[in-house]
C-alpha cells in the first residue's frame, strides 16, 4: 500500500476546491453568512450597538462617544455655534491695557478682531501672541492689527465631519460662522465639535461662580440652561417644580416635547423663554423675557 505523499493531498485539496467552488466563492459566502444581520441603516446601527452595550459588549462611555461620532456626521455648523450676540470679541483699536482686562476676565485663548461692527471681522487674535509683545517687544508701538492669524469664514450648512477634517488640515481651532447673506451669524471651534463626541471639555478656569442668571435690561435676562429651578424661582418669583427635572434646560425641553433649535420661542407662567443657542443633546442658552402689558399688547 502507497503511502499518500505531500503531492497526493495538495491534489485532493485541488479537487474539493474545484467540486466545492472557487476558493473566493467560498470565503464570500462564509462573509456573507456572517454579515447577514448587519444594520442597514444609521437607526438600526444605534439600535445595534445600543443592543450590544447592554449585552455588555460595549461599555457607557464607548457608547456614548460612537454616537457623538454620528451626530458629528450629521449634525450642521449652526447646530452647536455660538450665536453672534454671545460672541467675545475684541475691538481693531483697542488699547493694549482694555485687550488684556478682557483676556483675563473670558479667559478664552482666541478672539475675533473686529471693525466698526461684528460683520467686519479682520482676524482672530491668539492670547498667547500677547506675550511676545509683553516680555519682548515691549519697546515696540502696540497694534493689535500686527498679531493677527487669518480667520477662516465658513457656512451655517457645513456638517461637523467636514468642518473637523478641516480644522486639522489648517490646524485652526476657530472658524467664523456666516448666514446666506454673507453677514457673521457666530463662530464655531474645534472644542465645540469634540464636545459632540466626548461631552462636555471642562478647564481648570471652569468653576461654580459663574453667572448662571445675567441681566439685559429691565425685563430681559440672559439664562445658563444648567440653572438650577430653585434659583431660577428665586429670581423671578415663579413656581416651577423640580421633581421631574432639575434645570431650566430640562423644564423647557420638557415643554417642547423635543430638542427646540435656536431662536424658538416658547411662553411658561407669563415667561417668554428663547433659545440662543443649542445642539443635537441639550440647551445651553436662553433669553428669559417677562411679560407686561406692554409686552402683551
Amino acid at each position: 500500500m502507497r503511502i499518500p505523499t505531500r503531492e497526493d493531498s495538495e491534489k485532493t485539496m485541488k479537487e474539493d476546491r474545484i467540486q466545492n467552488g472557487s476558493s473566493g466563492r467560498s470565503w464570500f459566502e462564509r462573509l456573507g453568512q456572517v454579515l447577514a444581520g448587519e444594520p442597514h441603516d444609521r437607526n438600526e446601527l444605534r439600535d445595534w450597538l445600543r443592543d450590544a452595550s447592554e449585552r455588555g459588549v460595549l461599555d457607557a462611555d464607548s457608547l456614548q462617544m460612537i454616537e457623538g461620532v454620528l451626530r458629528v456626521s450629521e449634525a450642521r455648523v449652526r447646530d452647536i455655534m455660538v450665536p453672534r450676540s454671545h460672541m467675545v470679541v475684541l475691538a481693531s483699536d483697542a488699547s493694549l491695557e482694555d485687550i488684556l482686562s478682557l483676556v483675563v476676565e473670558s479667559a478664552h485663548s482666541r478672539f475675533p478682531v473686529i471693525g466698526d461692527s461684528r460683520d467686519e471681522v479682520f482676524g482672530v487674535l491668539l492670547a498667547k501672541d500677547l506675550l511676545k509683545h509683553l516680555c519682548v517687544d515691549r519697546a515696540v508701538p502696540f497694534g493689535v492689527r500686527d498679531l493677527l492669524r487669518p480667520v477662516a469664514f465658513i457656512p451655517e450648512s457645513k456638517r461637523l465631519s467636514v468642518l473637523l477634517k478641516e480644522f486639522r488640515a489648517s490646524r485652526n481651532h476657530m472658524a467664523i460662522v456666516v448666514d446666506e447673506y454673507g453677514g457673521v451669524a457666530g463662530l464655531v471651534t474645534i472644542e465645540d465639535v469634540l464636545e459632540q463626541i466626548v461631552g462636555e471639555i471642562g478647564d481648570e478656569h471652569d468653576n461654580d461662580d459663574v453667572a448662571y442668571i445675567v441681566p439685559q435690561g429691565e425685563n430681559d435676562c440672559i439664562v445658563n440652561a444648567l440653572t438650577r429651578i430653585n434659583d431660577f424661582n428665586v429670581h423671578f418669583g415663579t413656581e416651577f417644580k423640580n421633581d421631574a427635572y432639575e434645570t431650566v434646560g430640562g423644564l423647557v425641553l420638557s415643554a417642547f416635547g423635543r430638542m427646540p433649535q435656536r431662536g424658538e420661542c416658547i411662553t411658561l407662567e407669563a415667561l417668554l423663554f428663547t433659545v440662543l443657542a443649542a445642539d443635537v443633546r441639550r440647551l445651553h442658552l436662553l433669553q428669559v423675557t417677562r411679560h407686561t402689558d406692554a409686552h402683551k399688547e
